[in-house]
C-alpha cells in the first residue's frame, strides 16, 4: 500500500482533515492557546534569570561590595584582602559617600551613593557606560542609568545637597553596573573634596570570589574578610545575590501565574484533541472497516488518524508560537528596562522545545483512540457503522422522561448518556473553562487590591508640605526608575499636581514649624481629619546600610497599609516592617529591632507585618513620637464630605505659605504597568481558554447532532417544531454545564488561592486577607452559571443546523 504524499494514505488523511472541518479548527485553536501560553511563560522564565546573569558576566560583577572605615583599615591591609583565600579579583579602594543632591528647581532626589573611581573599570565591575563620557574634571558626574529620563538628561545640574555651601555637579554621563555598586560616580579627587566635617567617607571595595554562588559561600566569604581587617573596619557589604533576587522580583510574581494558565491550556488540549479523534474514530467505523478491507493494516489506519490530529495541530502550533513572542514582548520590555544592556527576546531554544513538546503532547493524545482504530476487526467495523449500542443510555432516558419537563428536554438531557466518553470529554472542556473564567476573575480582583494597596499616603485627599523637604522628601522627589517588582517608579514630571504645587518654590524658604502647620490645617474649614509624616533614610540592626524609614504622628490609619498580620501603628515604641525585613533581619513579631534616624537610636517593638513590597521590601514604618528630635515634613489631609480637594488645598496653600509650606490636591492614585499588563494578559488567555471550551462543546454537539440526523428526521415527522429541535440540542448540553460549572468554580477558587501565595513568595511577601479574599457568594453562583452559558454557546450553532434540516433529508441520511 503506498504510503503518504499522493499516495493512498495521504489521500485519506487529507480527505479526513477536510472533511472533518470543525474538528480541525477545533484541534487548532486548542493547541495555538496551549502554546502561546507555554511560550509566553518560558520566556519570561528565562528573562528572570539571564539578563541578570549574562549582565553580571559580561561586566565581572563583584560577588561583594564592601565598604571599609579608612580610619580603621589602611591601605596596606585593604591591598591584603585581594590575597585572601577565594579571591579571584578585587578592585579598589575607591573613595565612597552618602550624598543627596537637589536639582536647580528644588527637587530632591534620594540619598545616592557617590564612588570615586578613574574609569569604568575592567576586571571587577565595569561599568557600561551607556551614553555621554566618563567624568574627568571637578564638578563632572556620571549617573546611573536608572535615573536618566526628561528631567534628569546629559549637562543637567544638580546641587551636591540643599547647604549654603553646595557645589555644582554636571551630568556628564549615563553607566549601568549590574552588580549596583554605587548610584553616581565622579573622579576619586572630586568625591574627597565633597566629603565635608558632617559627611562619611569610605573605602569601596569590590570583590570576586570562586565560591558564591549560595548564601552561605557569601557568608563565609564576608567572615574571611572581616578577620583579615581590624575591628570595626568592614563597615558594610553588599552581596550580588540580594542585587540579582530585587532585580528578578517583578518577573518572577508573574511565572505562577502564566505557569497556571500554561497547564490550563495544554490540558484542556490534550482533552480536546483526544475528544477530537476519539469521535472521529466514534463516526467513522464503517469507513475504518472498508478502509481495511481494501488493503489498510491496522498500522496504517493508527497512523492515518494521528496524522488527522497532528496536521491542524502544527498549523496551532505555528500560529501559537507567533502570537506567543508577541505576548511576551511587552513583558520582556519592561524586564528589558531595568538591565539596560542585554537585549531581551524570546530565547531560541523556547521556540524549539515548546512546539516540539506540544507536538508529542497532541500525538500522544491522539495515539490512545487510534489505536482502537487500528485493533477494530473489519467486519464488525463496517456492520455496526456508524450506530452507537441500543442499550447504552435508555436508563438516563427513562428517568428523564419521569421529570415534569417537555420530552424534548428530556430526550435531550438523557443524550450525553449514550456517549459517556464524549459526554465526560465536554464536562472536562466546560469544567476547564470554568476553572479559568474563575481564577482570572479572582486573579484580577486580587491584583486591583494589590493597587489599592500601594502607598495608602497618596490616598489623602489633599497634602501639604512644610517647606523645606529633608533628603529624599517631599515636593519634587525624584526617585530612580524602578526596578522590576519594586512598585512603581515614581518621579516628579512636570505638570504633577506634586510639581505643580511645590517644586521649585521651596529652594530658599525656611521651613515651617511643624505646630503651626498643625494649627493651621486645624483651623481650616473642611478638614476632617489628617496626620503628619516624615520620611529619611533610616540604620536598621541586622540590615547593611541604610532603610527608607516613615514616621507616623497622629491617627495614620487612614495611611495604613494592609496587614497580614499584627496590627498598624497605635502608640509610641512601635513598628511596622514588611515580610521581607523580618526574613532579612531573622525577626518576628513580638521582638523588638533598633532604628537609628536623625542620629537618634531607639528600640522598637514590631507590632505587624505590612503588606509592602517597596524599597525592596525593607522600608519600616514608626511612630514619630517614639523619636524627640524628628518632626512631620508632610500631612495628609481627608477633607469633609462636600469639600472640593483642590477649593480645600487652594485655601491651606495661601494659609501656609507665609509659614514656608505649601499645598496641594493628590490626583487619584494609579496602578502600577505591570498589574495592567497581567490583567489583560488575564482577560485574553482566560478569552483563549473558554473559546477553546467552547469549541470542544461545539465539537461534540457536532458529532452527535450528526449521528441522530435520523433520529431527527423521525421525531420532525412526528410533529416537532423546529423551536424543539432547538431546545433538544441545548438541552443535550445544559446538564453538562451545570455539571462542568459545579466542578470548575471550586476548582479555579482552589488554584487562586494556590498560585497567589505563591506570587507573594516569589517577591518575598505574605498576603493580606483584602487580596487573598476576593470572591462572594453572588459571584461564585454567577461563575458556576458561566459554564452553562459556555455549553449552550458552544451548541447554538449545531442546534441551528438541526432545526433547519429538512425532514425528508434527514430520514434519508445514513
Amino acid at each position: 500500500m503506498t504510503r503518504f504524499g499522493n499516495g493512498a494514505l495521504g489521500r485519506v488523511v487529507r480527505s479526513g482533515v477536510g472533511r472533518r472541518r470543525v474538528q480541525t479548527v477545533v484541534i487548532a485553536v486548542a493547541t495555538m492557546m496551549a502554546v502561546a501560553s507555554a511560550v509566553v511563560a518560558g520566556s519570561l522564565l528565562v528573562a528572570t534569570n539571564a539578563p541578570f546573569d549574562h549582565a553580571f558576566a559580561r561586566q565581572h560583577g563583584a560577588h561583594l561590595t564592601a565598604e571599609f572605615d579608612p580610619h580603621r583599615a589602611s591601605a596596606a591591609q585593604l591591598a591584603g584582602t585581594r590575597r585572601l583565600e577565594g579571591v579571584t579579583a578585587s578592585a579598589g579602594p575607591f573613595p565612597s559617600m552618602t550624598i543627596s543632591p537637589v536639582g536647580t528647581d528644588g527637587g530632591h532626589l534620594p540619598a545616592l551613593t557617590l564612588v570615586g573611581r578613574p574609569g569604568t573599570g575592567k576586571d571587577v565591575d565595569e561599568l557600561d557606560l551607556k551614553s555621554g563620557r566618563w567624568a574627568r574634571s571637578p564638578g563632572e558626574i556620571v549617573l546611573s542609568l536608572g535615573f536618566s529620563g526628561p528631567l534628569l538628561k546629559l549637562g543637567s545640574t544638580l546641587m551636591s545637597s540643599d547647604a549654603a555651601d553646595a557645589r555644582s555637579l554636571t551630568v556628564v554621563g549615563f553607566a549601568l553596573s549590574a552588580g549596583q555598586s554605587g548610584d553616581m560616580w565622579a573622579t576619586p579627587a572630586e568625591v574627597r573634596s565633597l566629603a565635608t566635617g558632617g559627611t562619611t567617607l569610605t573605602d569601596q571595595m569590590l570583590y570576586r570570589f570562586d565560591s558564591a554562588a549560595t548564601t552561605s559561600q557569601i557568608a563565609a566569604d564576608r567572615k574571611r574578610l572581616t578577620a583579615a581587617v581590624p575591628s570595626g573596619a568592614l563597615v558594610g557589604t553588599q552581596s550580588w545575590l540580594d542585587t540579582k533576587r530585587a532585580t528578578e522580583r517583578g518577573t518572577a510574581a508573574t511565572i505562577p501565574f502564566l505557569f497556571a494558565f500554561g497547564v490550563l491550556g495544554i490540558v484542556m488540549s490534550v482533552i480536546i484533541v483526544g475528544s477530537v479523534i476519539s469521535g472521529a474514530v466514534g463516526t467513522g467505523l464503517r469507513r475504518i472497516g472498508i478502509l481495511k478491507a481494501i488493503g489498510f493494516t491496522p498500522r496504517e489506519v493508527v497512523r492515518a488518524y494521528v496524522a488527522q490530529a497532528l496536521i491542524p495541530a502544527a498549523a496551532g502550533i505555528t500560529l501559537g508560537v507567533g502570537l506567543g513572542n508577541l505576548l511576551a514582548l511587552p513583558l520582556l520590555r519592561d524586564t528589558e528596562s531595568a538591565y539596560g544592556t542585554v537585549s531581551l527576546s524570546v530565547a531560541w531554544w523556547v521556540d524549539v522545545v515548546v512546539p516540539a513538546g506540544a507536538l508529542l503532547v497532541v500525538a500522544v493524545a491522539a495515539l490512545v483512540p487510534a489505536l482502537r482504530a487500528g485493533r477494530l476487526r473489519t467486519v464488525e467495523a463496517i456492520a455496526v457503522g456508524r450506530a452507537p449500542r441500543t442499550a447504552r443510555g435508555q436508563w438516563a432516558h427513562r428517568a428523564a422522561g419521569r421529570l415534569p419537563l417537555p420530552r424534548p428536554v428530556t430526550y435531550g438531557l438523557a443524550s450525553p448518556f449514550a456517549h459517556p466518553v464524549r459526554a465526560v470529554a465536554m464536562v472536562l472542556a466546560v469544567a476547564f473553562g470554568t476553572v479559568a473564567a474563575t481564577f482570572a476573575v479572582g486573579l484580577t480582583q486580587s491584583l486591583d487590591a494589590v493597587a489599592h494597596a500601594q502607598d495608602p499616603e497618596n490616598r489623602a485627599d489633599v497634602t501639604a508640605v512644610s517647606g523645606g523637604p529633608g533628603p529624599g522628601s517631599g515636593p519634587g522627589v525624584v526617585e530612580r526608575k524602578g526596578k522590576p517588582g519594586a512598585g512603581p517608579a515614581r518621579s516628579a514630571t512636570p505638570g504633577s499636581n506634586r510639581q505643580q504645587g511645590a517644586a521649585g518654590s521651596n529652594q530658599d524658604r525656611t521651613p515651617a514649624d511643624p505646630a503651626a502647620m498643625h494649627a493651621a490645617i486645624a483651623a481650616q474649614p473642611g478638614t476632617a481629619s489628617y496626620y503628619g509624616t516624615a520620611t529619611g533614610d533610616a540604620t536598621v540592626s541586622g540590615i547593611s546600610g541604610t532603610v527608607r524609614a516613615v514616621l507616623y504622628q497622629g491617627d495614620s490609619r487612614p495611611g495604613g497599609y494592609e496587614m497580614i498580620a499584627g496590627h498598624w501603628l497605635s502608640g509610641r515604641g512601635q513598628v511596622v516592617v514588611p515580610s521581607r525585613f523580618l526574613e532579612r533581619t531573622g525577626t518576628r513579631i513580638g521582638g523588638t529591632v533598633r532604628v537609628t534616624f536623625e542620629k537618634e537610636t531607639v528600640t522598637l517593638r514590631i507590632v505587624g507585618e505590612a503588606f509592602d513590597t517597596s524599597d525592596d521590601g525593607t522600608r519600616v514604618h514608626a511612630d514619630l513620637d517614639s523619636f524627640t528630635k524628628a518632626e512631620p515634613t508632610a500631612f495628609h489631609i481627608e477633607v469633609k464630605p462636600g469639600v472640593a480637594p483642590a477649593d480645600y488645598a487652594e485655601k491651606l496653600s495661601a494659609a501656609v505659605k507665609p509659614l514656608g509650606g505649601d499645598a496641594f490636591a493628590e490626583s487619584s492614585p494609579e496602578g502600577g504597568n505591570m498589574i495592567v499588563l497581567l490583567e489583560a494578559m488575564a482577560a485574553l488567555l482566560t478569552l483563549m481558554l473558554v473559546s477553546v471550551a467552547g469549541l470542544g462543546v461545539l465539537n461534540s454537539v457536532v458529532l452527535d447532532t450528526r449521528e441522530r440526523v435520523h433520529d431527527l428526521g423521525v421525531c420532525k415527522a412526528l410533529g416537532m417544531s423546529p423551536r424543539q429541535t432547538v431546545s433538544l440540542v441545548l438541552a443535550s448540553v445544559a446538564g453538562i454545564g451545570v455539571v462542568g460549572g459545579a466542578i470548575g468554580v471550586p476548582a479555579g477558587f482552589a488554584l487562586h488561592d494556590y498560585v497567589l501565595p505563591v506570587m507573594g513568595r516569589a517577591v518575598s511577601t505574605g498576603l493580606p486577607p483584602s487580596v487573598l479574599d476576593v470572591y462572594d457568594p453572588a459571584q461564585l453562583a454567577l461563575l458556576g452559571l458561566a459554564g452553562v452559558l459556555v455549553a449552550v454557546l458552544g451548541a447554538l450553532a449545531p442546534a441551528g443546523w438541526a432545526a433547519k434540516v429538512r425532514t425528508a433529508t434527514a430520514l434519508r441520511t445514513e
